[in-house]
């Protein structure tokens, strides 16, 4: 834990301290913020609290006295509730603000760890809870210089499986067929191949497919391709150093030389929509303007809806990455929910549109990259259908 950055960060952000709390292993995030380790038996509530200035202060049971002890500060130690709640109360009573991983009406999921009843009871000490997304944003999403070339090295190795994955496709189509879940398993292999690992398998879904925007390819449900198909591939993975960061994309292409005029209209809108996106972030950092996850999604979404297909584009416009393809930072989003969260300098999301219609659906996702003063989409960008 670096206790000089996260004090600095809570007077940077007008909190007072922020309250860790954690049973059962319920917040991972306090773990890895704290550098406690996540392998201890933890059968006992226990708090930390970190002030903007001062000395941290602990309280643990009894028995389990020591689970603290590698963090710096005093330490209270209870049985009962009655000594929980006193030495609780004793802890925060000096602070008016305090930060917790807590989200109003759970807005922010990522976020929303610690549990009604310990806020209720944080908030009976008249002190007030606010959400420590921001913070979360800082100390989870804020990549290293070293997570960030290793993001531009799954770039370059993901964007030349994509392109072979469509070759692949189309010689195998014109030489005895494949299916969709064979196509995910020669993208893991190709990822073998490269040295990248993924969380899960990656996304290769035809036609209808291509409008569930989480399908999953299995072996049972897979559909053999054809000319006249459309395919979309959707593909994230990253090296195998510790706390490497995930590349992420989506492509689509058409088996065949004349994809059908919808086709080629939805495809256009999608490609434009994701355009804006990057562009709302790039143009907001060149001007010193902070802004949040919602106002980009919200110009996207607005795009598309000009277009009529609002009721198509049914999930938010991009997420976190870090070295989770899903990340603590903020998420491009004002459907799902109204994410308020900054897009701070030094993190990584995606801009990935979608419009998922019965017969086929349409998304187009980069990633972009933030710096202080500058914004940039870090890999190629689809101009057009693939054709296949």
């Amino acid at each position: 834990m670096n206790l000089a950055r996260l004090q600095s960060a809570l007077r940077d952000r007008k909190f007072d301290a922020w309250l860790f709390y954690d049973h059962h292993h319920r917040d991972p995030i306090a773990y890895r913020v704290l550098g406690l380790r996540e392998d201890v038996m933890v059968t006992r509530r226990w708090f930390y609290l970190v002030p903007a200035s001062g000395e941290p202060q602990k309280l643990v049971h009894r028995i389990e006295a020591g689970r603290l002890d590698s963090l710096p500060g005093s330490k209270r130690s209870y049985s009962s509730w009655q000594e929980l709640q006193q030495s609780l109360k004793e802890m925060v009573a000096p602070y008016r603000n305090l930060a917790m991983q807590y989200s109003p009406q759970n807005a922010i999921p990522y976020v929303g760890l610690v549990d009604a009843g310990t806020v209720e009871l944080v908030r009976s000490f008249e002190v007030n809870v606010l959400s420590s997304g921001d913070l979360v944003s800082e100390f989870e999403a804020v990549l290293s210089a070293e997570q960030i070339a290793s993001h531009f090295t799954a770039r370059d190795a993901v964007d030349r499986i994509t392109a072979e994955a469509f070759k692949t496709i189309g010689r195998r189509v014109h030489s005895g067929g494949t299916h969709e879940f064979e196509m995910a398993q020669w993208i893991l292999e190709a990822f073998r191949s490269e040295n990248l690992i993924s969380h899960d398998s990656p996304i290769v879904a035809v036609n209808g497919h291509s409008g569930d925007p989480h399908f999953e390819p299995l072996p049972e449900s897979s559909t053999r391709m054809k000319e006249g198909d459309f395919v979309l591939l959707d593909i994230w993975a990253k090296t195998k150093e510790p706390d490497a960061c995930y590349y992420d994309i989506t492509w689509t292409g058409f088996i065949g030389k004349n994809p059908s005029d919808r086709h080629i209209e939805v495809f256009n809108i999608v490609r434009d929509a994701r355009k804006l996106g990057s562009q709302t972030v790039e143009q907001a950092f060149a001007a010193g303007r902070k802004i949040a996850g919602w106002e980009v999604d919200k110009a996207v979404r607005d795009f598309i809806t000009s277009k009529g297909y609002g009721d198509k584009f049914i999930h938010r416009t991009g997420h976190n990455i870090s070295s989770a393809i899903h990340g603590n930072g903020a998420n491009i989003d004002n459907l799902e929910t109204k994410d308020e969260r900054e897009i701070l300098p030094n993190t990584c999301f995606s801009i990935e549109p979608g419009i998922y219609l019965p017969e086929f659906g349409v998304r187009s996702e980069v990633n972009v990259i933030t710096r202080p003063g500058r914004a940039e989409v870090t890999g190629r960008q689809q101009e057009e259908l693939v054709l296949i």
